[in-house]
């Protein structure tokens, strides 16, 4: 099993009381509680922290973008990773990743994504996402055109990459008269394509249909199995087979000298499962984001308990935090190994106020003590 160390480079520096006061951290809690010189050092941290993930042979090193929302600085993950493309030797570069259907200019993001990779040396791994509601309202994009444009974005992209030019495309959403790209990936015919998800079917059997890997973020791991299942029926039916290489499963995990010392620094995760995702159901999910089979899974879920109400202990029990010595650690990585057969590992392995001390700690201690084991399996 591969393992891919991520952080969402959070910027907690404020006062939880300040936060309280607005309807959601994202969209109205107000920016002038930003310091760009504070961010100055954080970034820093997060990236030595990357470096030394790369440096003890993880897989990979994922980034995600989010806006308007102190939970994830980069507002840009494409430049972040061409930081990583350059300070980095060994490490996939794992992109959770750019949102489509707000990109105005695919050509544009097939060029950036090319130079991550050929910076890289051809370690990309591009992962494309519809984005939350948050994104589609601060974007002013119709929600019920997001996933249309996500699908024309993509066909645009990989057209792009694949094709030679010059050609023109002319489509619903996108038109250009003239596609002809200098900078390509080293990869060829391109890099590989991974896709997130949560709650939506289309997604997970789009995916299934084009053979990408599909990475559940953060879900019941009954959900979970239906997505997969869903991701397996929509490939067979488009003639493909399902492989382990093409599950992937993403949880919050603390590695520690004890059971007790995990506990104390695994509890800043539990800042991800409540007050970033908090806010009006029109911020999350606006009206014709979802389609009504998506919404059904989703209510499914919040059936099962949501996330922002599960105490520290259920959010353990349930799997979406792992925590405690690697010993501990590994017999967890096994059972949820064996249970969704999945073949990538994102390790979210910090988390809103988790120190550097902290993370170093937990980064050297998973990638000593439980990667080599996990990557024989």
């Amino acid at each position: 099993m591969k393992s891919y160390y991520f952080s969402e480079f959070p910027y907690h520096e404020y006062p939880d009381e300040e936060g309280d006061k607005y309807p959601s951290l994202r969209l109205t809690f107000p920016n002038t509680w930003f310091n760009p010189n504070t961010a100055n050092g954080l970034f820093k941290r997060y990236f030595d922290e990357c470096v030394y993930a790369d440096e003890l042979g993880f897989d990979g090193i994922m980034l995600n973008e989010h806006h308007n929302t102190p939970s994830c600085m980069n507002a840009a993950t494409n430049l972040s990773a061409a930081v990583l493309a350059r300070i980095t030797h060994h490490s996939k570069i794992l992109l959770l990743g750019n949102i489509l259907p707000i990109h105005d200019n695919p050509v544009r993001l097939a060029e950036e994504l090319a130079m991550i990779d050929v910076i890289s040396g051809g370690r990309l791994i591009s992962g494309f996402v519809r984005g939350t509601g948050v994104e589609t309202v601060s974007t002013n994009n119709n929600p019920v055109a997001n996933r249309e444009r996500f699908e024309e974005c993509h066909d645009l992209i990989m057209k792009t990459w694949t094709t030679p030019g010059p050609f023109r495309w002319e489509g619903k959403h996108y038109n250009f008269r003239v596609v002809n790209p200098w900078m390509v990936p080293i990869q060829q015919p391109h890099p590989p394509i991974w896709v997130p998800g949560t709650s939506s079917p289309e997604t997970a059997e789009w995916s299934g249909q084009h053979g990408y890997t599909y990475v559940a973020f953060l879900t019941d791991l009954d959900v979970t199995e239906e997505l997969f299942g869903m991701y397996t029926q929509a490939a067979n039916a488009a003639g493909r087979e399902a492989v382990p290489d093409n599950f992937g499963y993403l949880l919050c995990c603390y590695v520690g000298d004890t059971q007790e010392e995990a506990d104390e620094q695994a509890r800043h995760f539990i800042w991800r499962m409540g007050p970033t995702v908090r806010g009006p159901r029109e911020y999350m999910a606006p009206v014709g984001y979802r389609s009504a089979a998506g919404a059904a899974i989703a209510a499914r879920r919040s059936g099962l308990k949501p996330l922002n109400v599960q105490t520290f202990e259920e959010l353990k029990e349930n799997y979406h935090i792992v925590c405690g010595t690697p010993d501990t650690v590994l017999e967890k990585l096994e059972y949820l190994h064996g249970r969704l057969g999945m073949e990538h590992l994102v390790f979210y392995g910090q988390e809103s106020r988790m120190g550097h001390e902290a993370t170093m700690k937990n980064i050297g201690l998973f990638g000593k003590e439980v990667l080599p084991v996990i990557q024989k399996w």
